[in-house]
């Protein structure tokens, strides 16, 4: 095998020249039949020369039309020796390595798709229509759908998707929808759309979530978080009280006591009494936030509300020093249980005392609005705000930064604020912290 194919080809070129030149100059002397014959060679050797080049060209036609329709299954290794195509082969095995990776990235991605549960629909955009791009394995197997690449196909399958997406022209969505998969009762499901554009392609991501998964994940959550500080709570007890009861065991099992031991005696009696104190008034913290009861409403002015919780914190504001603004309007009324709705404020202004206790600045703001229909009613303060570390255990039960804290008034107000049809939510930006009642 020759190892260089242009050297070939230039010898071949030049011995051919040679050859017709040596056959002009034997036809000029007279020897016409060897001449002749010399002319015949030449022109087999012209025929093979065209056919090294033609087969030149059609090798790299070849190779560069497997690279455009993404072919890297030829194997082209008997061809290595020859030097001329090393530039080919390494533009094609960089390609090659290229569209492997790329393969393996779809699997994974793929497989992530198909392994998570939620409903993922992506459509790519050809011309004006939309085709289906992927459809993940919990989509499909959830709404029993097959995995259809057309959009008209989908639509027949679910209509009340298909058509709130086309409602919207196919634009950014979140709401929440109802389907009915195989004549069964609804389900509600979160919807999220969005439009995304890579190179001269557009694609529109489609995600559904049940709604029941959702909640069920946020309870689970909240479960987990919980037990976290009742076990907390309960082992800050029980360890020393065992501990306790462990050596008041060994001092009575001797013969006689001293004022030593009988001082031991005490002080661990003492302290048994004290932690179960505070598993009783835990327990009864606890009992508080799961049996609340369901809000006697009635229509309450807000503004003497407010003032009546006022005149009740009004000795710990006068002895710390806070200046305490309300800014409500005199005539607006709120359906509300009077009781449970003064016990937030109560809960929400003594946390904003424990907040000022540190600052030389010590102001209150009290002020309401109505919105849609809805009343707003905000509790400032000039405290140091919200740590953002602890900004998501705020409203957790029993949690605290405080040493005699319980760490049930921020979630026994949320859940008041609820029970009523409501929120409780706080912001916390330059050093003012707000918490917003929220009630209909």
């Amino acid at each position: 095998m020759i190892s260089n194919r242009n050297t070939a080809l230039l010898l071949r070129f030049c011995l051919i020249l040679a050859g017709t030149a040596f056959g002009f100059f034997l036809l000029q002397k007279g020897l016409i039949y060897t001449s002749f014959f010399l002319f015949f060679i030449m022109f087999l050797l012209i025929l093979e020369l065209f056919s090294a080049i033609r087969s030149m060209f059609l090798f790299y036609d070849k190779t560069i039309h497997a690279i455009l329709n993404n072919d890297f299954a030829a194997d082209f290794s008997k061809y290595a020796s020859y030097d001329n195509y090393k530039v080919l082969f390494r533009l094609y095995d960089n390609l090659k390595a290229k569209q492997n990776e790329q393969v393996s990235k779809d699997l994974v991605y793929r497989s992530i798709l198909n392994n998570i549960e939620t409903g993922v629909l992506i459509l790519q955009k050809e011309e004006n229509t939309w085709n289906i791009f992927l459809m993940n394995d919990y989509f499909s197997k959830h709404f029993q759908v097959p995995k259809v690449s057309k959009w008209h196909y989908l639509k027949n399958q679910l209509p009340s998707l298909c058509t709130i997406i086309e409602e919207r022209n196919f634009e950014e969505i979140k709401t929440s929808l109802q389907i009915s998969v195989d004549k069964q009762a609804a389900q509600t499901f979160i919807l999220q759309a969005s439009k995304t554009k890579t190179y001269d392609t557009e694609y529109y991501i489609i995600l559904l979530d049940s709604i029941q998964k959702v909640i069920e994940k946020k309870e689970k959550e909240a479960w987990i978080n919980l037990m976290k500080v009742i076990s907390h709570e309960l082992m800050n007890s029980i360890t020393p009280i065992r501990s306790l009861t462990q050596n008041l065991n060994e001092v009575m099992r001797q013969e006689t006591l001293s004022k030593e031991d009988l001082e031991d005696i005490r002080q661990s009696v003492t302290t048994i009494l004290h932690r179960s104190d505070h598993l009783q008034n835990f327990v009864e913290s606890y009992r508080k936030l799961a049996m609340l009861p369901t809000p006697n409403k009635e229509y309450i002015e807000l503004n003497l509300l407010v003032e009546s919780t006022l005149q009740v914190m009004e000795p710990l504001f006068k002895k710390e020093k806070i200046t305490v603004k309300n800014i409500i309007e005199s005539n607006r009324r709120i359906t509300a249980d009077k009781f449970q709705m003064e016990q937030v404020l109560i809960n929400l202004l003594t946390n904003s005392l424990y907040a000022l206790e540190e600052r030389t600045e010590k102001n209150i703001e009290i002020a309401s609005e109505e919105r849609n229909n809805r009343i707003f009613i905000t509790i400032s303060d000039s405290g140091s705000g919200i740590d953002p570390a602890i900004e998501e255990k705020i409203f957790l039960p029993f949690f605290t930064t405080r040493k005699e804290g319980a760490g049930i008034g921020l979630t026994l107000s949320k859940n008041i604020i609820e029970a009523h049809g409501g929120y409780l939510s706080f912001s916390s930006e330059n050093g003012k912290t707000s918490f917003t009642i929220c009630l209909l």
